[in-house]
């Protein structure tokens, strides 16, 4: 058979199938491939595929906020030298701190109907007026409920005279998964409400190495400045979270922004709405990651938990049964893989609850349940402002307590006395003494309270003392 003979034989019967009428198939029951994956649509409907629906729904509840703060322009660097001070003094151009009126502008979210607005702490901090406009233009004056600044979440009031505001619901957000489709809405960069979709990128991020209960959900919904306080919603319409960061090399958006959760956000309304500020349950331990060194030393077939270091007495973990050595594998059946997912997870439960701790403890689990309390400001702070012929003298210091810790943002297992202000002129502030300093030591005494410092500092006419500042120890010398 010739090449040419073989050719007919292969493609003419091909191409007789190929020109076969689809009716033809049809008629035996048969589709083509093409009429079975796809069709035209049927209805506008089927074609239209938006956010607009839930964005109706949920943008009247998005809020912006104006603020203004007074702010101390600092003199000329000038005028702190002697020469140029002995002939001008103060009244020279540049000599006295001048003040400025800063505007800055940011978002909120109305969670309940009678005017409470949940916003970052950061966008009203210091603010002398809140302004807050809805999204029909009206504008109102809002007042601080509580603030917390360590978790960077503030809790405004308006006053409707008995008008019901739109408002959003928590969602849970424990029940987030990376993929989820999430909007963001907000007021960038000043120019009015706009509205970004994305996705959730990751959950239970840390974005800081602080003592704060951090688990942010990480979204690539473009985020801007300006967006700070706003909305992240599900596609059902809930709270996700509140937006409140973006990592950026420019300023802008590049997919990488920080939601506070709304189960951390639902606990600190609920706590400010109490009517006592924000207050958090308490831990009363330390801890530390479970690396894959410490996962064998333990027997642990995988890294995971948080192994506990130190137990305050008479705490809440202490109470629980917890001891040194454990390993902190839950709390009421979440995963708990580092110490900020342990303190969130205390932080998002309401004062007075019990909660179930699962803990490895020589290798056998057990569960445990701690009562949630706040922590106690056990021994009460004595703030004093020190004075007297003395190297400190003009620094006001006071006790360390768990509940004073907590509230500057110190480890609530930390002993001893601390700094909380120096008297600009001051011994100690000729002796480069630091808020945050911990005074550790007055000739080679420990110091362990307010009143007990003050003894070692009266009388005589020579002190070496010793500070920790951060993780440094500094020892400086003083004869009178």
């Amino acid at each position: 058979m010739t090449r040419h003979s073989i050719f007919r034989t292969l493609i003419i019967p091909l191409l007789a199938l190929l020109a076969w009428p689809h009716s033809a198939l049809a008629q035996q029951g048969l589709q083509t491939p093409q009429a079975a994956q796809s069709r035209l649509p049927a209805s506008r409907a089927e074609i239209q595929y938006s956010f607009a629906p839930l964005v109706q729904s949920a943008a009247p509840a998005v809020v912006n906020i104006y603020t203004r703060r007074v702010e101390k322009v600092a003199r000329s660097p000038l005028m702190d030298d002697p020469f140029f001070r002995r002939f001008f003094g103060d009244q020279a151009p540049g000599g006295q701190p001048r003040e400025r009126v800063a505007q800055s502008l940011g978002s909120g979210v109305i969670v309940e109907a009678e005017g409470i607005i949940v916003t970052n702490n950061h966008v009203i901090e210091g603010a002398t007026e809140i302004v807050v406009s809805l999204s029909d233009r009206r504008e109102f004056e809002a007042k601080v409920i509580a603030a917390d600044p360590r978790t960077d979440l503030a809790v405004l009031r308006i006053d409707l005279q008995n008008e019901n505001l739109p408002y959003l619901e928590f969602g849970d957000s424990d029940e987030l998964l990376v993929g989820d489709l999430v909007v963001a809405i907000g007021n960038p960069f000043g120019v009015g409400q706009t509205v970004t979709q994305g996705i959730v990128s990751a959950v239970g991020r840390a974005i800081s190495d602080d003592l704060t209960a951090q688990s942010f959900i990480q979204t690539d919904a473009a985020i801007n400045p300006g967006n700070s306080g706003g909305a992240l919603i599900t596609l059902d319409g809930k709270l996700a979270g509140i937006n409140t960061a973006i990592f950026s090399r420019s300023g802008g958006s590049i997919g990488i922004g920080f939601a506070i959760p709304a189960n951390l956000v639902s606990s600190t309304v609920a706590s400010a709405m109490a009517g006592k500020g924000i207050k958090r349950p308490w831990f009363g331990a330390s801890g530390e990651i479970v690396t894959n060194d410490i996962a064998q030393g333990l027997g642990m077939p995988r890294p995971t938990g948080v192994l506990i270091g130190e137990v305050f007495r008479g705490g809440p973990a202490d109470q629980a049964g917890l001891r040194t050595g454990d390993v902190v594998l839950s709390i009421d059946r979440r995963i708990v893989n580092d110490p900020q997912a342990l303190r969130f997870r205390i932080a998002t439960r309401k004062l007075g609850e019990t909660a179930k701790l699962e803990v490895l403890r020589r290798g056998e689990r057990q569960v445990l349940d701690i009562a949630l309390r706040e922590a106690p400001e056990t021994p009460p702070r004595d703030s004093t402002q020190l004075s007297g012929n003395q190297p400190l003298a003009g620094a006001t210091v006071a006790n360390l307590s768990p509940a004073f810790a907590e509230e500057i943002g110190m480890d609530t297992l930390e002993r001893g006395v601390i700094v909380t202000d120096v008297q600009s002129g001051s011994a100690a502030n000729r002796f480069r003494i630091r808020t945050g300093d911990m005074i550790v030591k007055v000739n080679n005494q420990e110091v362990t309270d307010v009143r007990g410092l003050q003894g070692m500092l009266r009388g005589g006419n020579q002190w070496t003392v010793v500070l920790r500042r951060g993780r440094q120890l500094l020892t400086f010398s003083v004869k009178v």
